[in-house]
């Protein structure tokens, strides 16, 4: 029997089992409906030396959106601590350690454009923008070809359904609280085709929905704060930080 395009098409389809499609898919229309959350988290970084030794990275910080006004986001780890702010016009970086920051005025007052532009322009991660995107089941589900229930477990002393999801690039699982309200706990990619396939672990945890105060996006750069001509992050998720003169 030959073996046709149209054959070829079948063959690559998406298979998502329904009951974990729908279970995502519940999580990430509760998160549409949220005008305001914020959270805690851990993150952990794992990269792969020369040597073949795997090396574990961690840093934790907080989330805050509003989804109308802006964001804030925290990360603490062994070498940086920094602050991401958003008002609507302005994205601010500040590292405290250093008393440094530096600005980029955002081209949209898009809280999901302004995330985007710090991704692109400082390489350094915003923890959770997965699931707090205007569409987050288009943004996960973006290049899926298999999605399956792995079982329930237990996150946080929370009962969660433990999803698993592959692309051609990575491997992705997801931990979704049960109930009428669920909330992604925990989240790890797997970069499958680099040598010993390092992963990045994201744990969210006290969830919050009932609103933020503005001001809690406003910067204003402290006294003595040093401007930044240039900000970008290094391979373990850090900030390497260049001042101007």
């Amino acid at each position: 029997m030959a073996f046709t395009p149209l054959a070829a098409s079948a063959q690559a389809q998406v298979v998502i089992d329904p009951a974990a499609d729908k279970i995502l898919s519940a999580m990430t229309s509760n998160l549409k409906t949220l005008s305001t959350v914020s959270a805690d988290y851990d993150a952990d970084h794992e990269i792969v030396t020369l040597e073949g030794q795997k090396i574990q990275y961690s840093a934790s910080g907080s989330i805050e959106l509003d989804r109308d006004k802006g964001f804030r986001i925290t990360r603490k780890g062994p070498y940086a601590d920094v602050e991401v702010t958003f008002d609507g016009k302005m994205i601010s970086l500040y590292g405290k350690g250093m008393n440094v920051f530096a600005q980029i005025e955002s081209a949209s007052p898009s809280v999901e454009d302004a995330t985007r532009e710090f991704r692109e322009s400082t390489g350094l991660d915003a923890p959770g923008a997965d699931f707090l995107a205007s569409d987050p089941y288009a943004v996960l589900t973006d290049g899926v070809t298999e999605g399956t229930i792995v079982g329930s477990a237990i996150v946080g002393g929370v009962e969660c359904d433990h999803l698993a999801f592959r692309t051609d690039a990575v491997d992705w699982q997801i931990w979704i609280s049960k109930g009428d309200k669920p909330l992604p706990l925990k989240y790890v990619i797997t970069t499958k085709w680099v040598t010993g396939a390092p992963e990045y672990t994201l744990r969210l945890r006290s969830w919050k929905t009932d609103g933020i105060d503005a001001a809690r996006f406003a910067f204003s750069p402290p006294a003595r704060a040093k401007k930044l001509e240039q900000v970008h992050a290094d391979v373990t998720g850090e900030l390497s930080l260049q001042a101007g003169e």
